[in-house]
């Protein structure tokens, strides 16, 4: 493995463990270019982070597109993510498309506008979730009707659960992901919820966000019973789904006052079960 490729395993394995642990159970030949993927991923989301004006994280996420669409070559070629992920579209044949769609949805990140619609939301999380999982079972090597089903599905429940995880890190910056539609029907307040307060009302509307994770966990569970178990590596994060959603149903949940996070040595359990018996992947 290369210096590129190095920084990328680098990366994923400080700033996303889960997916790092995910990527280990890949063939050896196919781990870096997941790495790179995935730290693609990293720094992608990370734009948010860094800036403190929509506009410089635009620029920021245009360079990605240009580094993408193979224009400003020498300058991307600088950046070792950026040119693991040019060699990685290249080696495992991606289509550049929906990364670029990723960067387009992350522009969402930027701004302190309401997700309006859960239309709006599940667009969201396939641009984000939905495509980096189909990615990296390309880069396995499968594809089909059944990995785009899988993967659509997989990467909405995965992407809600994280999501809901991180309610309070978003209300700090004074951002929301669950849908206008659902806090109104709900009646919960957004400005109480940027607030850090916690209501009957926001659990129902958090309660909602719940099924639709479990409607979606379902679907991506019955399509992964159906695809081959060496695209496996690339869904190793849906079995987290299910107990991140158990511990933010207890009766006692306060998602401003309880951390819905789970211990990394069972974090890695479960995923090194499902990773040996695929059962485990798809619920049965």
């Amino acid at each position: 493995m290369d210096a590129a490729f190095e920084h990328c395993e680098r990366l994923v394995r400080e700033g996303d463990k889960d997916r790092f642990l995910a990527d280990l159970f890949a063939p050896a030949q196919r781990r870096p270019l997941l790495f790179a993927l995935h730290a693609f991923n990293l720094e992608i989301a990370r734009v948010p982070g860094l800036v403190r004006e929509p506009l410089a994280g635009e620029m920021r996420l245009q360079w990605w597109r240009d580094a993408l669409a193979g224009g400003g070559q020498s300058e991307a070629g600088a950046g070792p993510v950026a040119g693991a992920l040019r060699r990685t579209i290249l080696s495992a044949g991606l289509d550049a498309a929906p990364l670029v769609g990723l960067i387009d949805a992350r522009s969402f990140d930027l701004y302190r506008e309401p997700m309006k619609t859960f239309a709006d939301y599940e667009t969201y999380a396939r641009r984000t979730s939905s495509s980096l999982i189909e990615a990296a079972a390309r880069i396995l090597g499968f594809a089909g009707a059944d990995i785009e089903t899988a993967a659509a599905h997989a990467g909405i429940a995965v992407a809600t659960a994280n999501l809901l995880r991180a309610v309070p890190h978003h209300a700090a910056r004074g951002q929301l992901f669950i849908p206008a539609e659902c806090l109104d029907r709900h009646g919960a307040s957004a400005s109480a919820v940027l607030a850090g307060k916690t209501s009957p009302e926001l659990l129902a509307a958090l309660a909602e966000m719940h099924g639709l994770a479990r409607v979606h966990l379902a679907q991506a569970r019955a399509a992964l019973a159906r695809t081959p178990a060496g695209a496996g590596p690339a869904f190793l994060t849906v079995p987290l789904v299910e107990p991140y959603l158990k511990t933010m149903e207890r009766a006692d949940y306060d998602p401003f006052r309880t951390p819905a996070d789970l211990p990394q040595w069972r974090r890695q359990w479960i995923m090194w079960r499902a990773a040996r018996r695929p059962r485990h992947l798809t619920g049965a």
